[in-house]
């Protein structure tokens, strides 16, 4: 049998985290990313394949279903690389501020990735990490950055700290 909590058990002072998973594509020196556009969340930003995990779904066949929709490359679940974890909150900020966001990498999948939802980004394209555009998404930046230098990852980062 198994235990659930009590459906108003995320009520009053109880966090309620937003889960996402992000997938950092490399292609050798060069990561996909595509221009978030028609979103209502940071369009004009250069962004990895990102998505939020859905009712019923675990954060890597989260991960594995953004990189088709988004790229059209199919992944297997087992070249999932986890990089790190961000936890993204506001300090006395709402409940759906409460963000929870996975990061893999991954370098091995099958299709040609190119964008295939042209209504929530307005390009796709290669870059090499070490020659980003501007702006990135601030806290992709961060894990992209850590991952041009060679500086190890942090498994879990707080933002704000």
């Amino acid at each position: 049998m198994t235990e659930h909590y009590p459906s108003d058990d995320h009520a009053g002072e109880r966090s309620l985290l937003v889960a996402a998973a992000y997938v950092i594509l490399r292609r050798g020196d060069e990561v996909l990313l595509q221009l978030r556009a028609g979103t209502g969340y940071r369009d004009g930003h250069w962004a990895v394949l990102a998505g939020h995990v859905d009712p019923g779904e675990s954060v890597h066949e989260a991960a594995v279903r953004e990189a088709y929709e988004e790229a059209g490359v199919t992944i297997d679940p087992a070249d999932l690389r986890p990089l790190t974890a961000i936890h993204r909150f506001e300090r006395g900020g709402p409940q759906v501020e409460q963000r929870l966001d996975a990061f893999f990498e991954v370098t091995g999948w099958t299709g040609e990735a190119g964008l295939q939802e042209a209504d929530k980004a307005a390009e796709m394209r290669w870059f090499r990490l070490d020659d980003l555009p501007e702006p990135t998404v601030p806290h992709e930046r961060d894990v992209l950055d850590l991952l041009a230098a060679g500086r190890p990852i942090p498994p879990v980062i707080s933002l704000p700290l």
